[in-house]
């Protein structure tokens, strides 16, 4: 079969001013860079071959466009150049294609800048942006970090590294306590102005540059996390779709499970279960659970049972519980396991597990539950989830018939809610509200003050 001449690449190649010798000398230099030495005798008849209409396998198709795109500078696409997809069958989402670096670039300046982050707050969350990419970007993530070349020649180092897991440690501290909508903003600022910064740098070794891809998808998953706290989730999307990226990039295969854990946690909250189970289920795959700690699987598996629960798949939602329970269990003082999961607990399983439990139907199992939260837990330093936990205790047991009881739980959640700022919180108070309405008339003196100091209390924790 005659071959059809790549006039896209043609094109692309006159707009670089290079000859076609001069394309493959650039070529073989960048693929000796990333270390792709099976492409280190590529000569000027293989790019005329594909200008000619064949087509380069491999490596080589990325290696093109990063030679390309440095030359010209900016980013240049298969498409572009007239390439397949990097394999047949492909169904990722153009988005994901599109490079990291950038996309965080232009997501951190608009979260920034005050005019367009009015805009950014009121991007919509998408159902069709939680499909996953298929199984070649995964394999191709990696390299795609590899080839990334410098925009700034900035010596990075294990410092810089540490200087990111310190402010991750710091903000999620914070956000446990004060809740997301708290200190956002300054999180926001360090990812767009330093991290961002270093990412494009120059690494002494290849150990160092996957280091800080990590440490990168870590604070630009709080990121998303503290969004989604507070009720901004078009923006916790955006972050934690590219908190994904960076963990691919840098083949670090347990946080990605650990972001794609909290995609799944928004998608129950905001009623999407199918999607939930999707997303949960592809947070313990492959190696994502395999090579996680034993409190990370646990983490991964409590969020997993409650979208089998909430897409109504009881048997299989009981079956994780307890999975996750041996998981936790099996955890030790010492092991090597990510800061990222410092704050999961006892406290904390038994909160996911009251709320499988409750959205099973099992009203008593999930009471016994969230008073085992918050019986085990440190309230001074979990402020936020110790009061989204007494909220929810509260609803349980009005939905059992005890408003009394019900009453005395969420003033309890009221009180600790004192200096937090968190949607989640917030839709505590509101369901709260909710639940007493029916009561405001009856002469129940405790619904009637709770209410009261209920709707104060609305506009404190915005």
């Amino acid at each position: 079969m005659a071959r059809t001449r790549n006039t896209k690449l043609a094109a692309v190649i006159g707009e670089t001013g290079w000859s076609q010798g001069q394309l493959a000398a650039q070529f073989v230099r960048v693929a000796a860079e990333v270390g792709a030495t099976e492409l280190l005798s590529t000569k000027r008849s293989h790019i005329s071959m594909w200008v000619l209409g064949t087509q380069p396998t491999g490596r080589a198709p990325h290696i093109l466009c990063e030679t390309l795109s440095r030359r010209l500078q900016r980013p240049v696409t298969n498409t572009e150049i007239g390439l397949r997809p990097p394999r047949s069958g492909v169904t990722t989402a153009p988005e994901w294609r599109v490079d990291t670096l950038t996309a965080l670039v232009d997501l951190g300046k608009s979260d920034v800048d005050m005019e367009r982050r009015q805009i950014l707050a009121g991007s919509a969350y998408s159902v069709a942006g939680l499909a996953l990419p298929d199984q070649s970007w995964w394999d191709e993530a990696p390299e795609q970090g590899r080839i990334r070349p410098s925009a700034t020649g900035r010596k990075v180092g294990e410092g810089e590294v540490d200087a990111v897991r310190e402010m991750t440690v710091f903000f999620s501290k914070r956000d446990q306590r004060r809740g997301g909508a708290h200190g956002r903003r300054s999180l926001v600022q360090y990812l767009y102005d330093d991290v961002a910064t270093y990412l494009s740098g120059v690494f002494p070794s290849e150990r160092i540059r996957r280091d800080l891809l990590s440490a990168a998808g870590e604070l630009t998953y709080l990121s998303g996390w503290m969004s989604f706290d507070a009720s901004q989730h078009g923006v916790a999307q955006q972050y934690f779709t590219l908190a994904v990226r960076l963990a691919a990039e840098a083949g670090d295969a347990p946080l990605a499970g650990h972001i794609l854990r909290a995609m799944a946690h928004q998608a129950v909250d905001l009623g999407h279960p199918e999607q939930a189970v999707e997303l949960s289920t592809a947070s313990v795959g492959r190696k994502r659970y395999t090579l996680a700690s034993h409190r990370e699987r646990a983490l991964l598996g409590v969020v997993q049972a409650r979208s089998l629960a909430a897409a109504g798949r009881k048997k299989d939602a009981l079956a994780v519980l307890l999975r996750a329970e041996d998981d936790l269990a099996a955890a030790q003082p010492g092991d090597d396991e990510p800061q990222r999961v410092w704050f999961f607990s006892e406290a904390s399983l038994a909160h996911e597990t009251a709320c499988t439990l409750r959205d099973i139907g099992d009203l008593q199992g999930a009471q016994n539950e969230f008073r085992r939260s918050v019986r085990t837990r440190k309230a001074a330093t979990f402020s936020r989830t110790h009061a989204v936990t007494l909220g929810y205790l509260g609803t349980v047991q009005a939905r059992q018939g005890n408003v009394e009881v019900a009453c005395n739980t969420w003033s309890r959640a009221l009180d600790a809610m004192e200096g937090v700022h968190s949607g989640r919180a917030r839709e505590t108070v509101i369901t709260m509200r909710r639940v007493l309405s029916p009561f405001r008339n009856r002469g129940i003196t405790a619904a009637t003050e709770l209410d009261t100091r209920a709707k104060v209390m609305l506009g404190r924790v915005v």
